[in-house]
């Protein structure tokens, strides 16, 4: 964290690089769960996978077109053809437990119906990222609020403004963590529905 802070800044200027840092989180951790598979094709899902091809490893987004033409379908048309098959692979060999379906043009990727068993351990999942970033974001909390207690005992700040600065702190970190709450519920609730 390279943030300096001294008696003359307005309590905004911390407020507004706190939310910056917080926010750097949140965004992280909604990427991570847009890449959970619910019952809909999303291309969040793919987009991310590296290929290897052009002797490099590359994300699958900056290869193909993926779209979603259907709400169990993912179509990606890779734009070198030559790269189907390395596609094909990368597929096959994630996580993501989807076989795909080559006709020499284009990759199908058609989503099964999630089982019960399923569900719950995506929710798991979902559970576990949300912990992930309210501890990324106390982390946060803790350098800021490390950040005010040595320019108080410096005698760089006054009392009052270390303890508005607290208070800001405290807001700022519960808004943001009311927030990743409110996106792990609506995650989980596509989760169970779709």
């Amino acid at each position: 964290m390279s943030f300096t802070f001294s008696a003359e800044d307005n309590p905004q200027k911390f407020e507004q690089a706190l939310r910056a840092e917080m926010q750097k989180h949140l965004e992280y951790f909604e990427k991570e769960l847009s890449k959970i598979r619910t019952g809909r094709a999303n291309p969040a899902l793919v987009e991310d996978l590296h290929v290897n091809c052009y002797g490099s490893s590359m994300r699958l987004k900056d290869l193909a077109t993926i779209t979603t033409p259907e709400a169990q379908l993912i179509v990606i048309q890779p734009w070198d053809q030559g790269n189907i098959e390395a596609v094909e692979r990368a597929i096959s060999q994630s996580e993501l437990h989807l076989n795909p379906v080559n006709d020499g043009i284009l990759i199908r990727l058609q989503l099964p119906p999630m089982s019960a068993a399923r569900r719950e351990e995506l929710v798991k999942t979902v559970s576990k990222k949300l912990e992930e970033c309210k501890i990324a974001l106390r982390n946060v909390r803790r350098d800021f609020n490390n950040l005010v207690r040595d320019l108080e005992k410096n005698k760089s700040l006054s009392e009052d403004i270390a303890k508005r600065l607290q208070t800001i702190l405290q807001k700022v970190t519960d808004d943001l963590i009311g927030r990743s709450d409110v996106i792990c519920t609506k995650k989980e609730a596509e989760i169970k529905t779709s």
